[in-house]
Formats: structure tokens, sequence, C-alpha cells
């Protein structure tokens, strides 16, 4: 997934123009498994812009590393709005950033359900002094590597959507 050109292409210009407005991330990747974070750090610079990633597949590593209530994990199940909200909202408060995207989905080849079919997938993206936004996708059942790319993919939309005037942090 980090030689997918067109990806490459998105990564570079997010972390020049992130670079250029003074803005961090983090990440907190579960269905990814860290593959935004990679992708933003095979560009130079990227240190600049990087601040951590988390990688919080299981339950308790989202309710360790990023305060998400086990009680919320159980009333909405991990793959939920609520959960992808309180993903961002943890990585936000457990890093320095300014910016924090997250994702939690069921890639598949197994795990989906009727309510829950592979190919959901939640974002959380939380920016310093903003109400934390959601984003849910249903790609269908494309097959693992292509949901994880197409999820990629919309984190990476979800973080250039902040370079819109007016809704980066103040500084």
């Amino acid at each position: 997934m980090i030689d997918d050109p067109a990806l490459l292409a998105r990564a570079e210009a997010l972390v020049a123009a992130y670079a250029a407005a003074e803005l961090t991330i983090a990440t907190a990747e579960s269905c990814t498994g860290g593959l935004v974070a990679g992708l933003l750090t095979a560009i130079t610079g990227s240190s600049t812009v990087v601040e951590r990633g988390f990688v919080t597949y299981s339950n308790a590593a989202k309710a360790e590393s990023l305060g998400v209530p086990v009680d919320l994990i159980a009333a909405h199940g991990a793959v939920s709005a609520p959960v992808a909200r309180a993903m961002a909202e943890g990585a936000l408060a457990r890093s320095r950033a300014t910016v924090a995207v997250a994702i939690t989905g069921i890639a598949g080849p197994g795990g989906g359900s009727a309510d829950k079919p592979v190919g959901l997938v939640h974002f959380g993206l939380a920016v310093t002094g903003a109400t934390v936004r959601h984003l849910e996708r249903r790609y269908g059942d494309l097959g693992r590597t292509e949901i994880r790319r197409l999820a990629v993919g919309d984190a990476l939309g979800l973080l250039e959507s902040i370079l819109a005037p007016g809704l980066a942090p103040a500084s």
C-alpha cells in the first residue's frame, strides 16, 4: 500500500501542507494496522508533522492506550461511530498533535454480521478546539487489501479537509 503512487502523492502534499500550517498529526488505527502512519512517514520531512501513531487493534488496546471507555465498546461495539470518535479524542488527548484521525472497521474476510458487514469502516477526526467529526463507509466485501487501501485514502481525505479555510485549529 505504501507503494501506491496516488496515495504517496496525496501523502506528500498533505505533509507539505501540514508543515506549512504548523499542524501535527496523531493516528489511532485498528483495521488499517498503522498503514496511515506508515504512509505518512514514508514521506521525507514527515517528522515535523507526524507526532505519533497508535495501533489499537484489540478492544483492550483501545481502552488502555486511547482511553476509550469499556462500556462504550460494550454498548456499541468496536466498529461504531461512538468508538471511532472516542479513539480520535483519545489520540488527540494522549499526544501533542493538533489533529487526530481514527479508523475502526471490518476488513474481512470474516468478522462481519448483518448489522456490521465486512467493509464497514468508521472514522473519527479530532481537531484541537473543534467538535469531533465522524465518517462512515460501507465499501462492501472487496477483499481485505482493497478495504484497507480505501480506508487509508478516506483517512487522508479527512486530514486534507482540515486544510480548508476555517477548519484548521486556532493557533
